[in-house]
């Protein structure tokens, strides 16, 4: 299990190289309460990579998988974990990379986007939509944070929340760590900023993802913007689907959209 210490932290990570010579860089950021493990290499992602010639990094976010589980809210937030994947990246000496988050980590990805536009080739968000700018539900992050950190899982009674603890739980992840980073705060994204992002960027979601919305909706946002409906996929099936494996690959390939070529 390859890990580096970066801005002060343990950070796990993979990075996949192809039986051949690497035609793109890929690196893959999970969702809450996932991990590298469970977010792409049981999905199958890993292997579809590898067998398109990507090289593939891919970490486990702070407060997830085997990387440093602070429980200290002030170890968390958005700004954090996106410096630590542009640090992961300087340390594998990556230049520009394709970068692909699911739901959670399309919010770092947005931020090393902001951050380090000049880095990323094909921004790539996953279980994202409209939703993204709603500002959230008053309690809904202390709710989380609640969620995880319950002795007994019977007590809650949000059936999403339950269902967010009880992945977690499956996964063996630190409970106090994932309600610390609950607890964490980040500034809102800058949606001007983002309104200037020079790469292309897919927004994919599915149809019955009630949680992320209209994918359209925010790929509309960026100058070069796509936006895909999964049809009968929701938020938790869309990761391990053929649909949006096929629907990623055809965007970097540049299938989908004729409007613009793809970002080398």
């Amino acid at each position: 299990m390859p890990s580096v210490t970066l801005n002060g932290v343990s950070l796990a990570y993979d990075d996949i190289a192809p039986p051949g010579p690497a035609q793109r860089t890929i690196l893959l950021l999970h969702g809450f309460a996932s991990n590298r493990n469970e977010g792409w290499r049981r999905t199958g992602w890993y292997s579809a990579l590898e067998r398109r010639g990507f090289r593939t990094i891919a970490l486990d976010q702070r407060g997830h998988g085997e990387s440093v589980r602070s429980h200290d809210p002030a170890d968390y937030g958005r700004l954090q974990l996106a410096a630590d994947a542009l640090a992961l990246l300087d340390h594998l000496g990556v230049g520009r990379v394709d970068v692909l988050g699911y739901s959670m980590g399309t919010r770092t990805a947005l931020q090393m986007a902001i951050d380090a536009p000049d880095r990323i080739s094909n921004l790539l968000l996953g279980g994202v939509g409209g939703k993204l700018f709603d500002p959230p539900r008053e309690g809904a992050l202390d709710a989380m944070a609640k969620a995880m950190a319950a002795e007994d899982p019977s007590t809650i009674d949000n059936g999403m929340l339950k269902s967010f603890r009880q992945f977690a739980d499956e996964q063996g992840e630190d409970r106090q760590a994932l309600a610390a980073f609950s607890a964490g705060a980040s500034p809102p994204l800058d949606r001007d900023a983002l309104a200037h992002l020079p790469m292309p960027v897919l927004v994919a979601a599915g149809q019955r993802d009630d949680l992320a919305g209209d994918p359209e909706l925010l790929a509309r946002i960026f100058p070069l913007g796509k936006g895909v409906s999964l049809p009968g996929i929701d938020h938790f099936s869309a990761i391990p689907h053929a649909s949006l494996k096929a629907t990623v690959f055809d965007f970097i390939d540049g299938v989908l959209d004729d409007d613009f070529p793809p970002f080398e």
